[in-house]
């Protein structure tokens, strides 16, 4: 039924949590708006930074656009390597190609760091598009990741044969305003309230999961 298979990154892929959290924690504290405990920060792991930040700390977009170029000064040569890839999914990329699917990523995060990432992992090669936002701040919605994502597979014209995996509900939302379903992950970042009021098209608790729902 399915051709093509989209991936979020963080929380899907990588357990990116302890380098996004503490490269915001850093971002926060210059701006003035300091947040010592690290957890209450793990909703950053995921949503567009730009509108998570203005959410979190009540501040204006200028404001949260000094946030995010804070927040990368730490990420880009720290944070991004403060990483690790949830178990098992290198062979759930391997099967899942070895079963004839096209596989992408698809990600609100800046695509520089996307490809730096799925580098670092050594799993770039299972992906034929790997699709993030724009280096200045466009694109970050999930819907226009996903709508990139289709245009450079060229399967825009074959929604149906499109799925997307990711651990947000903004995942399973922007999924379906593409046109697509959507399969998500409890061991990532999104709560297990956050998923079901989603009604993604299954929720799954492993990578090996995933892999078993392709068969």
């Amino acid at each position: 039924m399915y051709k093509a298979i989209l991936f979020d990154l963080d929380g899907t892929l990588t357990d990116s949590g302890e380098g996004i959290t503490k490269s915001v924690q850093y971002a926060l504290e210059r701006i003035g708006k300091p947040e010592p405990d690290l957890q209450k920060l793990r909703i950053f792991v995921g949503p567009p930074l730009l509108e998570q930040f203005q959410e979190y700390a009540g501040i204006d977009e200028e404001t949260a656009r000094k946030a995010v170029e804070i927040y990368r000064e730490r990420y880009a040569p720290v944070g991004i390597y403060e990483n690790e890839l949830y178990p098992g999914i290198p062979e759930l990329l391997s099967g899942l190609k070895q079963r004839g699917y096209k596989l992408a990523i698809a990600s609100s995060k800046p695509e520089n760091f996307v490809k730096i990432v799925a580098e670092y992992f050594h799993i770039d090669s299972y992906f034929d598009e790997m699709v993030g936002s724009e280096p200045e701040g466009g694109r970050t919605n999930k819907t226009e990741v996903i709508e990139e994502t289709l245009k450079r597979l060229g399967l825009g014209s074959h929604r149906d044969q499109v799925i997307m995996v990711g651990d947000k509900e903004h995942d399973v939302f922007g999924a379906r305003r593409a046109g697509l379903e959507c399969i998500a992950v409890s061991y990532g970042y999104g709560t297990e309230g956050e998923l079901e009021n989603a009604h993604p098209l299954k929720i799954v608790d492993s990578a090996e999961e995933i892999l078993d729902f392709f068969a």
